[in-house]
């Protein structure tokens, strides 16, 4: 069955560092374009950083020479390196496909657990 499992979340202070992974199963990951998505309380949920099946990557202005999006195909992962990490960057942060670039794996809108990060002094 499809599963996205998020991890590596928690607490940081302001211009700390996290580095955030996804483990992907179910579906021939390697051909999908994926993304991290992130939501804050009473927001919505914004793409943040994606990447091809290539390895070309594509950020938010937000967020734009702090983060890095990696992959790993062999591991079915997909990994999130977080730099200079501000408190508007406080939510809970999901990985899925870039459902603009490779759409859904899914007839409904499956997200995993997701993982909190916040960003405080």
């Amino acid at each position: 069955q499809v599963r996205l499992v998020e991890s590596g979340g928690g607490l940081a202070q302001p211009g700390g560092s996290l580095r955030l992974s996804c483990a992907a199963s179910g579906f021939i990951f390697s051909i999908y374009a994926m993304g991290w998505y992130r939501q804050a309380p009473g927001k919505q949920r914004e793409l943040v950083a994606a990447i091809t099946s290539g390895g070309s990557t594509n950020y938010a202005d937000s967020v734009k020479g702090r983060f890095t999006i990696s992959r790993d195909n062999g591991k079915k992962t997909v990994t999130l390196q977080m730099n200079s990490l501000k408190p508007e960057d406080t939510a809970v942060y999901y990985c899925n496909t870039d459902l603009a670039v490779s759409g859904p794996l899914l007839d409904y809108d499956y997200w995993g657990q997701g993982t909190p990060v916040t960003v405080s002094s």
